[in-house]
């Protein structure tokens, strides 16, 4: 026992490698199976802020007390500053003439989130060097490093979300993403990710498989972040929203003599869906909506937003997890149930559609032409466009042939076709865009059906739930209408959809006694029952 104990003493004195903290990292960071974001991360931060202060440090001579002076100095300065007088921080590290944008130097501490990540870059790095006996004992074991933040989620009210959805939909295929990212809480990447044979719009579920990764102007696609396969039960209104989306897509494919693949995005700019969308280009378009509203969010708080009503319907943490794709709970979730779309996740599903803001109307819009007896040849040729506009020979989305041909087609000067172009802007027929092509904007007012939708459900809930057609009244005046899953037996499933319902609308719940819903079955006239809440 006495020369075990000696041998460890002495192991631990005079370590059993020579090896430097610095070459600790060049072989851990080679031979560590990371992802290449996470692997470019701990590059990053090894370069700036683990190699210039223990880089070369023996690693057998690291210890409890090293790795808490790190994170002392850490929390201190980020630049490691020596605290001489005089230092200034430099607007670029390249050389330069100074000027206001230099300034005197201020020390900032590093974010106890990074300090965080620079102890697991140890950890994991300390833990290799054991394996391979470069040392006895892991010193990081005994150190302390900051605690892990508290979460400080803020996601849009519901008043902001009705909003972003409003202000999303002015362009629809943008508004069906952000929709989508409301209501699943889906990551951007994995949304960027997402092809049309990932969707089973007949049966309302998303298949989630691929994430798209970003790395400044490299692009990829990769698994998840929690490497999950999984499967999300999508809610009525939501899968009429991607069979809109599905629709425009082909009518733009067509229109063009392309064809919509199943292996094409659903999200693209490209019009046979062969690309994707970038993810920091969906992060920043949406920070310039949120800008134009006044409203301080980012597009990742819509993945709190989701989790929040969620929550607040009800729904398990377990089922929550699951649907945003966290581990813990969620990977339990998984594992323990084969069949995704389980009666729970079709609870949460038809919760978190009763919660979401309402989306604005796709009306075809109302077009009033003035009585107009034509008498130029600008007037007579614009009334002949607008009449192959509105018999669908130019279909909405797509652009009008150029000025040119329009002129040479009709026997009309360019400058007759530009002036008649001109009126069915004035019109509101189509879209000008100076230095591009001109949009055809009217739709058709009879727009198509979407195919009908089934959803099958697990037996217990098909006893129970059905699809309503939902009214709601205040004081006698209608304030909404939709369609969701629910039981007209059920006092508290009713209520929960008028709560759902008040609070998309704007209302105030204390005055839920001026409210009433009244409940039809899908595609009826006839009343099943009128609920009125209690406050």
């Amino acid at each position: 026992m006495r020369i075990s104990l000696l041998n460890q003493v002495y192991e631990k004195r005079n370590p059993r490698t020579k090896a430097t903290v610095n070459q600790l990292l060049d072989r851990y960071l080679v031979e560590a199976e990371l992802e290449f974001s996470t692997r470019d991360n701990y590059v990053g931060y090894s370069k700036k802020h683990i190699r210039p202060l223990l880089g070369e440090t023996k690693v057998g001579a690291l210890d409890a007390g090293v790795m808490d002076s790190l994170y002392v100095e850490l929390r201190r300065c980020r630049d490691h500053c020596k605290k001489t007088k005089g230092q200034t921080d430099h607007r670029t590290v390249r050389e330069h003439e100074c000027d206001d944008r230099c300034r005197p130097h201020q020390c900032r501490p590093l974010a106890a989130s990074t300090i965080r990540q620079i102890h697991f870059i140890l950890q994991g790095a300390l833990k290799a060097a054991g394996r391979w006996k470069w040392v006895t004992n892991n010193p990081i074991a005994d150190a302390e490093p900051p605690p892990a933040p508290k979460g400080n989620p803020r996601p849009p009210s519901a008043k902001q979300a009705a909003r972003i959805i409003n202000e999303a939909f002015k362009d629809p295929d943008w508004g069906a993403l952000v929709w989508l990212t409301m209501v699943t809480g889906h990551r951007r990447g994995e949304l960027c990710a997402i092809r049309w044979a990932h969707l089973d719009l007949d049966h309302g579920v998303l298949h989630l498989e691929k994430a798209i990764g970003q790395r400044g102007a490299k692009k990829w696609e990769k698994d998840t972040k929690a490497h999950q396969d999984r499967r999300i039960t999508l809610d009525l209104e939501t899968v009429e929203i991607l069979r809109e989306h599905q629709t425009r897509f082909k009518t733009r494919t067509s229109g063009l003599g392309l064809e919509l693949r199943d292996d094409a995005y659903v999200f693209s700019l490209a019009p046979d869906g062969s690309r994707h969308l970038i993810p920091d280009s969906v992060g920043q378009r949406y920070r310039k909506l949120a800008e134009r509203l006044e409203i301080k969010t980012t597009i990742h708080k819509l993945r709190h937003y989701s989790a929040t009503e969620l929550i607040a319907g009800g729904v398990d943490i377990r089922t929550v997890a699951g649907r945003l794709g966290h581990g813990g709970g969620g990977t339990t979730t998984l594992r323990a149930y084969t069949a995704w779309s389980s009666e729970a996740d079709q609870r949460a599903a038809g919760t978190l559609a009763t919660r979401m803001p309402a989306r604005p109307t796709t009306a075809a819009p109302t077009i009033e032409f003035p009585d107009l007896e034509p008498t130029s040849p600008y007037e007579h040729l614009a009334v002949a466009l607008r009449d192959q506009i509105i018999a669908g020979t130019f279909q909405p989305g797509l652009p009008l042939p150029p000025v040119k041909q329009i002129g040479a087609d009709n026997n009309a000067s360019a400058g007759t076709a530009q002036r008649a172009v001109k009126l069915l802007a004035d019109w509101g027929l189509v879209e000008l865009n100076p230095g591009r092509r001109t949009i055809v904007k009217y739709t058709a007012a009879t727009p198509v059906a979407p195919a009908p939708i089934s959803i099958s459900l697990p037996p217990s809930v098909e006893a129970t739930t059905t699809s309503l057609d939902l009214e709601v009244r205040q004081l006698g005046e209608t304030v909404t209408k939709f369609r969701a899953d629910g039981n007209p037996d059920s006092n508290a499933d009713l209520r929960g959809l008028l709560v759902g319902a008040i609070r998309r609308s704007g209302g105030e719940l204390a005055e839920i006694g001026d409210y009433e819903l009244v409940v039809r079955l899908a595609g009826s006239t006839d009343p099943v029952t009128t609920f009125v809440a209690t406050k």
